[in-house]
């Protein structure tokens, strides 16, 4: 069996970490800067020659940043002679890009699968994908694990009025997985995006009168879709105590004013992505490191991931 080196680029230091601490292997010496006019520069610090190299980089914001930076690391490996290449993207930047809306647009999920696929990259492995018929635009394999089961221990017990709520039409297949963890009934908001920051509630389907919402996605970027979702549920009326679930927390732009005010009691996330300590929001935090660190220790040995493979 080959050697096994764990390497981290910078956009979650605190993540890969508790990665390698998990997988019981330190993560390896590399060198990443900025130089001044903002050109990236990697540098590998130790052999990786025929070793099995996991690579652990989120691309979360600025997402070309450390996207570019994770091609650069894969291209140090390859001329250092590593004998086979993994990405762990734990949140990957672009997801949401996978189809065309209005006809004359990239589909930025494609290009990046197709650059990622073109660094010697042999393998990637991803959580919660925003689509996961995405995984058709990898030409190599992609081992799409999941975070719900993880989350939904996260919740603890649920009141018994509880009702699980897709925010959108695109969390429905996730909502139905929360809603048979949990035990609870489910109810979706259709919604109409009319800008990057601009969401209308078209229809709310469900019964939520009384009951206490769980609104869970696969992320929460600027809260808008949470916000909108939040006013619908409380027009039908729920119960002013509102819990939100995602998979990652980008939490970027003024989602303190976007959310503040409104009866959120927590939002429950992950750390694919590195958390702010600046937000007053109600925030709790579940690691996916013992979960990437099981995939990392059974890819390396060449083991099954069907107990943690995401297939919905």
């Amino acid at each position: 069996m080959p050697a096994l080196t764990l390497l981290a680029g910078s956009s979650n230091g605190p993540l890969a970490a508790a990665i390698a601490e998990a997988v019981g292997t330190p993560l390896g010496a590399c060198l990443t800067q900025q130089f001044p006019d903002g050109e990236r520069h990697v540098e590998l610090l130790e052999s990786v020659r025929d070793h099995d190299v996991f690579m652990i980089q989120p691309t979360s914001p600025p997402v070309a940043e450390h996207l570019l930076e994770l091609l650069f690391l894969a291209d140090a490996c390859r001329r250092a002679g590593a004998g086979r290449l993994t990405a762990v993207i734990p949140y990957y930047g672009y997801a949401r890009q996978d189809r065309r809306a209005a006809g004359r647009e990239s589909i930025g999920a494609r290009v990046i699968a197709d650059v990622i696929a073109a660094c010697a990259i042999g393998r990637v492995v991803v959580t919660d994908l925003h689509t996961p018929a995405s995984e058709a635009f990898f030409s190599v394999p992609v081992e799409h694990v999941s975070a719900v089961k993880l989350l939904a221990r996260a919740l603890g017990n649920v009141p018994d009025d509880a009702v699980v709520v897709a925010p959108d039409f695109g969390a429905v297949r996730l909502a139905e997985q929360y809603s048979h963890l949990l035990d609870r009934p489910m109810a979706s908001v259709h919604k109409m995006r009319l800008g990057p920051e601009s969401v209308e509630v078209r229809q709310l389907v469900g019964d939520v009168r009384g009951r206490t919402p769980i609104i869970v996605d696969d992320m929460v970027s600027t809260g808008h879709t949470v916000a909108a979702s939040v006013r619908a549920l409380l027009g039908a009326g729920c119960a002013p105590d509102i819990t939100v679930v995602v998979s990652h927390g980008l939490f970027v732009g003024e989602i303190e004013r976007v959310l503040g005010g409104l009866p959120i009691s927590r939002i429950v996330t992950t750390d694919t992505v590195a958390q702010r300590s600046d937000l007053l929001l109600p925030i709790t935090v579940a690691s996916v490191a013992p979960l990437l660190a099981e995939v990392i220790k059974h890819l390396h040995r060449s083991e099954s991931l069907s107990d943690v493979l995401a297939h919905r």
